[in-house]
Parts: C-alpha cells; structure tokens; sequence
C-alpha cells in the first residue's frame, strides 16, 4: 500500500512525506482509505474516534464532511501513563489539529470532543455512530483480554451496518510467547484470531489481510532509540513488531 498513489495522497493530505516509510502513515492512511471505500467520509454520517491523541485523521475526516465525536482518556489518567508529558493525549481541538489540516471554525462545528475511557465505554455513545476507529490505542488498555473486550463493546456504538476500522501493534516474532500485560501489550496471530472468530460469532462481518509486506523497508527493524526513519518494523523488548488493521461491519 505505502507505494501506491493512494497512500501518497492521504500522506500528502496529512502533510507527511509520500516516501516516509513510517507504520504510523501506514494506519492513519489504511483507516482513512477504509472509511472512504465504505462511503463513511461524507455529510451525513456521524463517526466516533478513540483515543484520538494528537493524530491527525479527527481534522483529516472533516475536510470530507462527517460530523463527528472525538474523545480522548481524562486528562489525570493520561498522566499517570505518561501520555501527556510525550505529547500524545489530547485535551481539546488544538491537540487533534496540530498539523493545521482543517478550518478551525469548520472543525468546531463537525467535532465535538469528549473524554472517554476504552475500558468503560459510556452507554450514551451506543446505537449512534456510522463509523468508528482507533489507531494502535487498544494495546495500551493494560491487558490483551482488555483489548480485546475494547473491540467487542466499540462495537455497540455502531448502527446496524456500522463500520469499526483498528490497529493495533502485532508481534511478528512469536505466536506463543509475547507481553500480555502492560502499558504496552503485543497480539499474536493467535490473538487476533480470537477477536476475529468472536465478531463473526456474534455476527458481524470481518475483513483481514495477513500479508506481512516484502519491500525493502519490511526487512529493516528499528530499534530503540527509535529513528523513526523506517519506521514499519520495530522491537519491543524481545520482539519484532508492526502495525495491523481490522476492519468490522456490524450486523444488520
């Protein structure tokens, strides 16, 4: 995807670099496409986003139309995980149009912003939204069973017909062993089959892709100190990790 026309001009849009080959490009990029293939970027539609920090895709969504909530955990709590002080929480319409992607006054009137917690999802949001999604959020609710809970309950937000669209980090080196708990946890294959057979389950309609890429910039692992040059693979403690996408359709 990262060598497309289509990743160069949401790349372009999120005024980034078309060659940066960087995995959070990648999901800002693989969400944004996914959303506008289901005709959910336009007026008319209401979207949710979580844990929006300060990403772009809240100000990149609504130069297309939708209105939308964007929420973000309590400030307080943010602080305890250290998200603040890194600069990636967000508290108002400052944090989610840092890159000057939209008109203020536009942005204001498409985006109310709210704080949330994944791990609590408030009742008033369900039944109400079009679309939904989260970048690489749900390994960060201290638990793989928690991030797994996260996806299933999201899913109570939607209409029926609704479209959910996540990443998540995803451990390329074990099926078997990975970080379970944690400010940071890391889902194996096994796992995101798990969440996979659970949605169909319960109804829902689930598209994955599990091609790992092969382009050159797939072979390097960057490790810390990060240089976020090229930026697909990574290690955490042990392992080698990147960035995967699910897409969910809600049941009618």
């Amino acid at each position: 995807m990262m060598r497309t026309k289509v990743f160069e001009n949401w790349a372009v849009s999120m005024k980034d670099s078309p060659g940066h080959m960087h995995r959070k490009i990648w999901e800002w990029a693989f969400i944004a496409q996914a959303l506008k293939e289901r005709g959910m970027l336009q007026d008319g539609k209401l979207g949710l986003g979580f844990a929006v920090g300060t990403e772009p895709l809240t100000a990149l969504f609504a130069n297309h139309g939708p209105n939308m909530v964007a929420t973000d955990l309590f400030t307080e709590a943010a602080q305890a995980k250290g998200w603040v002080e890194t600069i990636q929480h967000a508290s108002g319409f400052e944090a989610i149009n840092q890159r000057n992607l939209c008109d203020d006054s536009e942005l204001r009137r498409l985006v109310e912003f709210k704080f949330a917690d994944m791990n609590h999802i408030d009742a008033d949001f369900h039944g109400k939204f079009d679309f939904l999604w989260s970048s690489c959020a749900f390994e960060h609710l201290g638990s793989l069973e928690h991030g797994k809970k996260f996806v299933y309950n999201a899913m109570h937000c939607l209409k029926p017909g609704g479209y959910a669209v996540h990443t998540t980090e995803f451990n390329l080196s074990s099926n078997e062993d990975t970080v379970e708990t944690g400010d940071t946890v890391l889902y194996r294959k096994r796992d995101i089959e798990d969440i996979i057979n659970t949605l169909r389950a319960q109804g829902h309609h689930v598209e994955m892709d599990w091609h790992e890429g092969n382009g050159y910039a797939d072979g390097h692992v960057d490790l810390a100190p990060y240089v976020h040059d090229t930026h697909l693979r990574l290690q955490i403690e042990r392992y080698v990790v990147t960035s995967l996408g699910l897409i969910v359709q809600k049941r009618y």
